[in-house]
């Protein structure tokens, strides 16, 4: 070895600058990866409008809820033994048998497991079987009062494992 002649230090197990770019490069893959696969399952599950003209429903909106606010109607659904039961009571606790146009179980995030309630009348109550697995379910009704008050609702219902 002459004197011009420096020893060379091993790179090995050193952070150099290509190691830096390179972690750099794969920690915003990884980030870049996950948005884009949350963004894209997100449309994928986006059940859609609620509503086709929302300036038509902003107008009817006040107007719907204060007959329907005069109905006094409590509304309940519940889920005992693979059967959701619906209860529709008036503000004196009779039960109510309005004439339901629609109602639509599913989830609030996508509508893969929607369903049509086949009801039936039974003891003051709507029951209709269902089978559903555990998490959060909407009921989304539509009904008519006797006196033809357009009566909707969207109910939350709760299912254990």
């Amino acid at each position: 070895m002459s004197a011009n002649d420096t020893p060379r230090e091993s790179t090995k197990g050193k952070l150099t600058g290509f190691k830096v770019l390179l972690i750099a490069v794969g920690a915003f893959g990884v980030i870049l990866t996950a948005n884009l696969t949350l963004a894209f399952s997100a449309i994928e599950t986006f059940p859609g409008l609620e509503t086709k003209n929302s300036y038509v429903a902003s107008q009817e909106f006040d107007r719907n809820r204060a007959a329907q606010e005069a109905l006094g109607w409590d509304v309940r659904a519940t889920v005992r033994n693979d059967q959701l039961i619906l209860t529709i009571r008036d503000r004196y606790g009779n039960a109510v048998r309005p004439d339901l146009k629609e109602t639509t179980l599913g989830r609030a995030t996508h509508v893969r497991e929607d369903q049509t309630p086949d009801w039936r009348w039974e003891g003051g109550a709507f029951v209709a079987p269902v089978h559903l697995n555990p998490g959060n379910w909407n009921l989304r009704m539509v009904a008519h009062a006797a006196d033809g008050t357009l009566f909707q609702q969207r109910i939350v219902i709760h299912v254990n494992g």
